[in-house]
């Protein structure tokens, strides 16, 4: 009975390895299920919204990367969010639609976003996009996005990356942006080829007037992105992801700024998977579909160092214990299981998709990483827990 309930335990414990393995082996079927809106003259109304907070050094050439793209029923509009710097004079001279606000109890990027829908109120769009003020478009992006938008009537996610500098940055900085390579292409890509549905990403994402003017964005959580997903996938609309399309952010190659942003993400992802996993996976179970079932697949896979350091110790713990009771015996062999399911999905993600970042060598000298990030796991669960805050990019 004691050798059932341990091994009952850490099944519990390797869900999360199976699910990372289940959504990158479906990312491998990327043809299968791409999207590919049709390209042609627009006829659909845009507002792209570009929240910013301090952000005049780096606001034009995202503007630019826009305006680019925009075709003749198209807004640019900026919202200078309790700013203290020329954000919103930057945003003016570029020839952006621009309003302001300030208020200091009410702070985040959530408010920002609400302030602008509310602004669009009295001359609604047809579809909505959002563009962090630090993002550059790929070719035809706003076109491929708002056209997905508005043909399938569903929030959509174009692929969203922060890269380094190139392949001579330092390694940890390479890492970096290849678990977020993992966590925002390589699962967003198989948890849309098997349930139709992405989460939310913060920027580069579009989302029809309807769905967007009746959301509740006026929140000061730190992933509000997700957040604001998961409740329209419940709603049966859920966010759909077009890999073919790419917005890109840089990640500034200092530790400390870099240990700040992941502080941040981190804490906020676990946040959200304690306050909305449970119910995922209830309406997964009671509405029989597979959108809220695949995004709560991915959002039980907590962030990877922290998991890895859990397996890891269980592990330690479990085959020394094995030695003296057989009881745990099985916890140990299932423990085993999670480790290698874990450790080929990250195999597999970086053959397919990481190996312009790092070398196999280097790919082996990864959980070193998770040594560095230990800090951010003892500030949450010390519950020192990383709110909105701006990056600081200077």
């Amino acid at each position: 009975m004691l050798s059932f309930f341990f091994a009952f335990l850490s099944l519990l414990l390797i869900i999360p390895a199976f699910s990372m393995l289940t959504l990158t082996l479906a990312s491998l079927k990327t043809k299968a299920h791409q999207l590919s809106p049709k390209l042609g003259q627009r006829d659909i109304s845009l507002v792209v919204i570009v929240p910013a907070h301090n952000e005049s050094t780096h606001l034009t050439p995202t503007l630019q990367s826009i305006r680019n793209q925009m075709g003749p029923k198209d807004r640019l509009l900026v919202v200078a969010d309790n700013c203290t710097d020329d954000t919103a004079e930057v945003a003016r001279t570029f020839g952006a639609e621009t309003i302001e606000r300030f208020n200091d109890a009410l702070r985040g990027k959530g408010f920002a976003l609400a302030f602008g829908v509310d602004h669009l109120r009295s001359s609604p769009p047809d579809v909505v996009a959002i563009v962090d003020a630090d993002c550059l478009l790929s070719e035809n992006a706003l076109q491929l996005l708002s056209a997905e938008c508005h043909t399938s009537g569903h929030p959509v996610q174009m692929l969203y990356l922060m890269t380094t500098t190139g392949p001579h940055s330092a390694l940890r900085f390479r890492v970096v942006e290849f678990a977020m390579l993992m966590k925002n292409k390589v699962r967003p890509l198989g948890s849309f080829a098997i349930g139709g549905a992405c989460h939310l990403m913060g920027s580069g994402m579009a989302l029809p007037w309807k769905l967007i003017a009746s959301s509740n964005l006026a929140t000061g959580h730190i992933t509000e992105d997700m957040k604001l997903g998961i409740e329209l996938t419940l709603q049966g609309t859920p966010p759909r992801f077009l890999s073919s399309a790419r917005i890109d952010s840089q990640f500034l190659e200092n530790s400390a700024v870099i240990k700040g942003q992941k502080s941040r993400w981190e804490h906020g992802h676990m946040a959200v998977m304690g306050e909305e996993l449970p119910q995922l996976l209830w309406q997964a179970l009671k509405q029989r579909k597979a959108a809220p079932m695949v995004l709560a697949m991915d959002l039980m896979i907590p962030p990877i160092a922290f998991y890895l350091m859990l397996l890891s110790a269980v592990q330690l713990l479990s085959c020394t214990g094995a030695w003296f009771f057989d009881a745990l015996k099985p916890m140990a062999w299932v423990t085993a299981s999670g480790f290698a399911a874990l450790s080929l999905s990250v195999l597999v993600g970086w053959w397919f998709f990481g190996r312009h970042l790092l070398s196999m060598r280097e790919l082996l000298t990864t959980p070193l990483y998770a040594i560095w990030k230990l800090p951010i796991y003892i500030a949450y669960f010390m519950k020192k827990r990383s709110g909105w805050k701006r990056t600081d990019r200077h």
